[in-house]
This record gives C-alpha cells, structure tokens and sequence, in this order.
C-alpha cells in the first residue's frame, strides 16, 4: 500500500482500551480501586480458569450464569492464562502491594479504633499507604478512611504502562463479558503498548472522518515492523460520509442506545452517556452510529462511573471532538467514590468540569443543572452520581438515568425548582445484579448472601417510575438505560424475554402513560424526536 495515499479508518475497527490486557474500566484507572481488581477478581478468575477450565466453559453457555466470574475461552489457551498470570504478579507488584495494604488497614482500624482519638494509629498504617490516607470517624464513631487520590495518581501506583490499545475488524457484536476474559493475543487484533493520554489515539481517530497517510499513522503509534501489514488492513480508501450538520429552528433528540442521547439545536450540541455503536456493519437493528454524532460536540455528560454510562471505548476516540466533559462531582476520597476529573484527566481529557446537587451551566440559550438521585449504587456512599435537568428555551427534559425513586420527597423538592418537564428518560432496570458484582473487590470482608442479594443495582420499578411522572407531569417519558441493544451485551450481560420482571414493569409504566394522554414508549435501537423551543411538542415519529 501507498506510504502516501489519502486514507480513512474502515468504519468497523474496533479501538478496545486494554488494562493488564484486560477489558479497560474506571475502577482499573483509580489506583486504589485497579489494586483490589487486579488482587479479588483478575486474579481470582485466572486461578479459577487454570483449576478448571471445563466448568467456565459450561458455565457462559447457561444463560443464569451470564456476567458471572467465568472465562469465556472455551476451556481452552489454559496455558496462555497460566502467562497472564505470572505476568501480573511480575508487573503489577506495587498494586497487588497496595491492595494488600488497604485490607490491612481495614482491619486495624476494625480492631484497634474504638471511638478515641485516632492520631496513634496513624505509625500502625501499612507503609504503601502512608501519606495517602486520612484516617477518620463517622458521627456514629465508626473508622475508616480517605484517599488523597491525586497524590496516588502521582505515584508509582498508577499505571499508564498497563494501559493498551487493541485494533480489530468486527463484522457483528459478539463478545464475551469482558469483566471476566481477558484479550489474549491473537493474529487478527493488532495490540499497541500505549497509555489512553497517547495523541496516537487521538490521530488514528481522526481518521474515521479526516483523511491520512500511513506514513503519518506510523510515526504517532508504537508499531514494531510486525505489524506494520496487519495495520494496512484497518484503512480504506472509501470515502467517509460527511456529518450534516443540524440547522434547524427546533430542538432534534437522538436515541443512540441504551442511556446514550444527542441533543442538538443550530447552536449547540449535547451527548449524554455516550456509548455508541460505531462499527459499520450489517445489523438487523437500526441504529445510529459514529456516522450520526458532529464532528464538533459541545458538551458530553456523564451521570454515574459504572462501565456502562463511562465506556473508554467510546470516549477515548472521541476526545478530539469533545469541547467540554461535565462528570459529577466528589470529594469524599473514598474507596468506593473515585474522582472522576482526576481519572479523566489522567487518560488525556483536559476539558473537564465537575457539577454538582443543583448547580447548574448555562450557555447559548441552555441551561443545565445537576439533579441528585439515589438508587442503582447498592446504598454505597458514593457521590459521583448525577442527573441532568436541560432547558433549551422555554422546552426542559430531564434524565434521570439509573434513579431508583426510593425517596419520592427528593424529586418534590427538586421540582419545586425545575418545574414540570416536557420530556422523560428514564431508566427500569429494576431488578440489577447484588452488590458484590461489582464492588466485590473493594469489600473488606465478604458479604452474607442474603445481604449481598438485598443491595442490588436497580433503576425504579413501575411504582416508582410513576412517582416520577407523577411529580414533574411531564407531555412525554421514555424508558431507556435497560441495556437491551446487542452491543450492550458484553459489558452488561443483559439478555431479557418479555416474561422478565423489568419488561414487565417498564411495559406497565409505559401503559400508565397513555392511559394519561403521555406519549409514552420503551426506546430500542434508535429513535429520534423533533421538538420546538417554545411551541407545542410535536407528534411522537
């Protein structure tokens, strides 16, 4: 191939953040929260794998078994899991030493700060995390303890050396669930020892729109002479579709997927959780794709830091278009609670403000404001967690995403402020999976399996939907953020049937609503909605 030829990205390569050669996370970018993931679940799955590869191998075809700690490899590459495992214990020294010495410290305190002064405890803190905690008490005189965060990601305990880059062609979205199997090598997948601040990410990610020379991609990537054929693979000459613009007087919503929404007007353009089918293959669903989003946007919101509303897989390609990355605000230097400007800001975003309860951003003429919302956190005090009230003139929608209305007092108090809205997201994954799922790692004991099971990460059920609608009447709700899109699959492990309990209950919210003249409808694949500034809604398309 031409050094010099005029190139684009082909539409369907996949750019897959690695950790470890893992699948890439937030809690493996957070020193504190990647040590306990490397120590209680990569490691813990891989001595698994190795003891007995037959019983992972019958365990992800039995649909209950979906997103549980089991290989998706077959029961095969046994030894190759055997090297990925030596070689964690090799490389990551320092985290597996950093976990260590956060169960250590739980268990100090435990034993030894009992309501007086905590000062003489500090010399009997392990040595890994001296100087990067603040021991502390509760009102209810219960210890535990505080993170300096920004100081760990200026330690040796962050790792932008575990950080890597998988290039692939993918034809359909079949993965395996990547919080248990790890990307071994493969022939067809070109692996580039980058961290996600490299401006190679960038720069190959122009070119899904932009035109370049292989030449110039050599020079920005980590290529050793091996790969340099399997590169030329990933390029076309076929001529990207240019984005057009929205120039329109209205307000025009895109359903992208899951929790993910495009809000544009003539002037400016709002992406929320955006996790997007990019790649350009031949799908029986209809979806917008990389294709639908514009070249510039605006402001990009995220709500929570589960791996389903913050995917490096889509976020690292379009850092390069993003003017703005609104991310909630924390403080609290917990475990559980990673900053996320910090871990942003670590991976190559220098664009990121913090909102918090109720504070609001204002431009053009937009205003948008941080909503609180309780649910889908497993009752874990964790701050960086947020909603979004947007008013575009006189028109507000509002999204409140994984929200489980346990507290309907809250959303009274909030819309004694926002009033009524015009329009509704909401999300009914009513029935999430236990605590330990996700947060496992960072407990320091593990937890009574009727405890675990009774702290799940749920959305509102219909009970609690209707609440909602109750409150901030609004002309039109939707149901969204229920991972049913295929391409949810591998990071959600979703898979329902019209008999699952969320289905059900969603369906009942959605009948409610027309029994109300709501337009009212569960979003699957794509949507989109025209909507006026200061006229009445148009008709639902």
């Amino acid at each position: 191939m031409d050094m010099e030829q005029q190139l684009f990205l082909k539409p369907n390569v996949v750019i897959e953040p690695l950790f470890d050669k893992w699948y890439a996370w937030p809690h493996l970018i957070s020193p504190a929260t990647a040590a306990l993931n490397i120590l209680d679940r990569h490691l813990k799955i891989m001595n698994s794998y190795v003891q007995a590869p037959q019983i992972h191998a019958a365990a992800v075809k039995n649909p209950k078994m979906l997103g549980g700690p089991f290989m998706d490899l077959g029961g095969k590459r046994v030894e190759e899991v055997k090297e990925l495992k030596a070689n964690t214990l090799a490389r990551q020294q320092d985290l597996i030493e950093l976990a260590h010495a956060i169960k250590q410290l739980n268990k100090m305190l435990k034993e030894s700060a009992k309501g007086y002064s905590l000062e003489g405890l500090y010399e009997k803190v392990p040595d890994p995390l001296k100087g990067y905690v603040e021991l502390v008490y509760d009102l209810n005189h219960n210890p535990s303890f505080r993170f300096y965060e920004s100081l760990l990601y200026n330690s040796k305990y962050y790792k932008p050396s575990s950080q890597s880059v998988a290039l692939w062609l993918t034809e359909n979205d079949e993965r395996p669930f990547v919080l248990s199997t790890p990307r071994l090598p493969d022939d067809k997948v070109l692996h580039l020892d980058m961290p996600f601040a490299h401006p190679g990410i960038d720069e190959l990610s122009k070119m899904r729109r932009l035109p370049n020379t292989l030449s110039h991609i050599r020079k920005v990537l980590p290529l050793s002479g091996k790969d340099e054929k399997l590169l030329e693979t990933f390029f076309t000459t076929d001529p990207y579709i240019p984005y057009k613009k929205y120039e329109g007087d209205s307000i025009r919503m895109r359903y992208f997927g899951h929790a993910c929404i495009l809000i544009e007007t003539k002037d400016v353009s709002v992406l929320v959780d955006p996790l997007i089918s990019y790649y350009g293959y031949m799908s029986s669903i209809n979806h917008f794709s990389d294709y639908d989003l514009p070249d510039t946007i605006d402001y990009v919101l995220i709500t929570h830091n589960h791996q389903d509303h913050i995917l490096f897989e889509t976020l690292l390609p379009l850092r390069h278009r993003i003017k703005h990355l609104v991310v909630p605000r924390t403080t609290s230097g917990a475990l559980q609670d990673p900053n996320l400007k910090y871990m942003f800001n670590a991976i190559g975003f220098r664009n990121v403000i913090e909102i918090g309860d109720m504070e609001q951003l204002t431009f053009s003429d937009c205003v948008i404001t941080g909503i609180p919302f309780i649910g889908e956190h497993s009752d874990l005090n964790i701050q960086a967690k947020i909603c979004h009230h947007i008013r575009i003139g006189q028109f507000s929608v509002l999204f409140v995403a994984d929200s489980c209305n346990i507290e309907p007092r809250l959303y009274q108090h909030i819309h004694a402020q926002t009033g009524d809205v015009d329009v509704l997201f909401l999300g009914m994954e009513c029935e999430g999976a236990p605590l330990s799922w996700l947060y496992g790692p960072l407990l320091p004991e593990e937890m009574e399996r009727d405890k675990d099971f009774s702290r799940t990460l749920s959305g509102s059920n219909f009970k609690r939907g209707k609440a909602l609608v109750d409150v901030f009447n609004p002309r039109e709700v939707y149901v969204y953020a229920m991972g049913l899109e295929p391409w949810l699959e591998f990071i959600s492990s979703k898979r329902y049937t019209d008999q699952d309990h969320p289905i059900k209950e969603s369906g009942n919210l959605v009948t409610y609503c027309r029994s109300k003249n709501i337009v009212s409808e569960r979003l699957f694949g794509e949507k989109e909605l025209m909507r006026e500034k200061y006229l009445e809604p148009a008709l639902v398309n």
